[in-house]
């Protein structure tokens, strides 16, 4: 155990309505964890109020500092000029206008106290609506990289090791308005342990023209949250270029080099159906629409057919593909997982794309949006955002809570934001991603050792993410990664007593998901087909 941590709360004030300001400093004179220092650093206010009711709140406790800037600086200046008037081991940020929990600084020493290496924490927060009232809560996701690229998730309340933050020289100018994202994304980098703290310990006030109640309110800012991202890819030596997509929301658009060799593995047996009013076979469908958006020209496409599929099927994707068709015939009882490891075997490439052979490619430049980020070695596997023919959500990354295994946001409009988190609509990791559209190594789907056999129909795609989780890999779903896949929007797929079983033996029940703990068709308790032990469990 380590000693009690002294708590430096930095609050840059540059002239909010002296009520707001004195709620702010109530809610640390609240906290039920008695060793910080409040530092309040007035850049130059000009309203005469608020300079006389921060000397009023700096006299009324000890551990409250007040830092008078001659003259305005904005965020970043006052932030630091706080940075250096603190002693603590750990410093805070919190806004002139918002709240802490009164748990929130316990809640962080009791990490602490457990991790004597942590050098940064983030927990939930909420909003604080006009009238007064918490809400739209935020559940995060525990520590997840790719998100901090897409969306600055980590934000309020972030605490920080002061050591840290001070070797890396505080907030750097030139981010004003991205300040936060771009010093979390600084710390991050270096970091020996990060620490997601599951609690709403920071309310956020929503004001006229602020970023809480705005998010392009201030559009100097999501340029500067751009440029920081683009920073720490440099940084940190990935290959890419990055784009601002909606308020708060980035695109990180890699490079997949030319020299890698794609193999595209589809299983089929040629089947044709109805789609958009004409009938169509799936396989040659998806083919055509897979090489007509993609300007990778290193791959092939190995298809692995039942013995019954018709030769015109077979012929028509030869006139597709060319001489970069591999075809592996299969003539067993149906087994997808088979069927993929054969089409692995018979394949050369270095890099694998796992597809259903039920879907339609929707993007530009699918495969290298796809494959790019399996550049970093520590990402084994990547999905796609996958939508029904109605243009409905089918897949935006698995999610496992309450002893089931679910497609978080299945059937919600394709449009959902995802509430004030937009978890539908960005990049992220996910404990697991569908079996319909996969990218993965070829290296590591053999570390792993492929698709399991025995889980022939159900539970092979939730399977496999557990065993890239468990050999140390991070999963991807890429949400402007986009297809149409053609599963039945109606029926509701009811999953082997024996897969279930076989599963949960293996992995143990899961219980809350780390990425994806909130969704909009979250199981619930009572939902449950076996009994829940939360002792009991392994893995997630």
């Amino acid at each position: 155990m380590t000693a009690a941590p002294l708590f430096s709360v930095v609050t840059p004030v540059h002239d909010p309505p002296p009520d707001v300001l004195v709620a702010a400093v109530e809610s640390v004179l609240a906290q039920t964890y008695a060793d910080w220092e409040l530092v309040l650093v007035d850049d130059a206010s000009t309203d005469p109020e608020v300079r006389r009711t921060l000397r009023a709140q700096a006299a009324r406790d000890p551990r409250i500092k007040l830092v008078e800037r001659a003259t305005n600086g904005h965020i970043v200046a006052a932030s630091n000029d706080g940075i250096a008037a603190a002693t603590g081991t750990f410093i805070a940020f919190l806004d002139h206008d918002d709240l802490l929990a009164p748990d929130a600084l316990a809640a962080n020493a009791r990490q602490v106290a457990e991790h004597d290496d942590v050098d940064y924490l983030y927990s939930d927060e909420d909003r604080i609506r006009e009238d007064g009232r918490f809400a739209d809560t935020f559940h995060k996701p525990d520590w997840s990289p790719e998100r901090l690229r897409s969306q600055n998730y980590c934000n309020h309340l972030s605490v920080f090791r002061a050591s840290l933050v001070r070797e890396l020289g505080g907030l750097r100018e030139g981010f004003e308005g991205a300040q936060d994202h771009d010093l979390v994304l600084r710390v991050t980098e270096r970091a020996r342990r990060i620490v997601h703290i599951p609690e709403v310990l920071y309310h956020w006030r929503m004001l006229a023209g602020s970023a809480a109640g705005d998010g392009g309110a201030k559009p100097y800012a999501l340029d500067a949250g751009r440029r920081a991202i683009q920073d720490h890819l440099s940084r940190v030596g990935i290959d890419g270029t990055v784009e601002l997509v909606g308020p708060g929301r980035y695109h990180t658009r890699r490079v997949l080099p030319p020299e890698r060799r794609v193999s595209i593995v589809i299983p089929t047996r040629g089947s044709a159906t109805l789609l958009w009013g004409r009938r169509t076979t799936l396989v040659t469908r998806a083919v055509r629409s897979a090489l007509a958006a993609t300007e990778h020209a290193n791959l092939e496409v190995v298809v692995v057919y039942d013995t019954d599929t018709p030769e015109a099927v077979l012929g028509e994707l030869y006139d597709i593909v060319g001489e970069r068709l591999v075809l592996v015939p299969f003539d067993e009882p149906f087994n997808y997982s088979k069927k993929v490891n054969l089409g692995v075997l018979a394949s050369t490439g270095d890099r694998l794309l796992i597809l259903n052979d039920d879907v339609e490619v929707r993007s530009e430049q699918w495969l290298e949006e796809l494959l790019a980020p399996l550049e970093q070695p520590d990402v084994g596997m990547t999905g796609a955002r996958l939508l029904y023919s109605s243009t409905a959500i089918q897949h935006v990354g698995l999610a496992y809570s309450y002893g089931r295994y679910r497609h978080a946001y299945r059937r919600s409009p394709g449009d959902v934001q995802g509430g004030w988190g937009k978890t539908a609509v960005v990049d992220r990791e996910v404990s697991g991603v569908t079996g319909a559209c996969v990218g993965i190594r070829r290296e590591v789907y053999f570390e792993v050792g492929g698709h399991t056999e025995q889980l022939r129909e159900d539970f092979n795609d939730v399977d496999f993410g557990y065993k890239l989780s468990a050999a140390g890999y991070r999963i991807l779903v890429l949400a402007h990664c986009e297809l149409f896949h053609f599963e039945s929007q109606t029926r509701e797929a009811i999953p082997d007593p024996d897969d279930t079983r076989f599963l949960r033996g293996r992995w143990g029940i899961p219980w809350r998901d780390r990425y994806t703990p909130v969704y909009p068709n979250l199981p619930r308790p009572e939902d449950r087909d076996l009994p829940l032990k939360r002792e009991a469990r392994r893995g997630r």
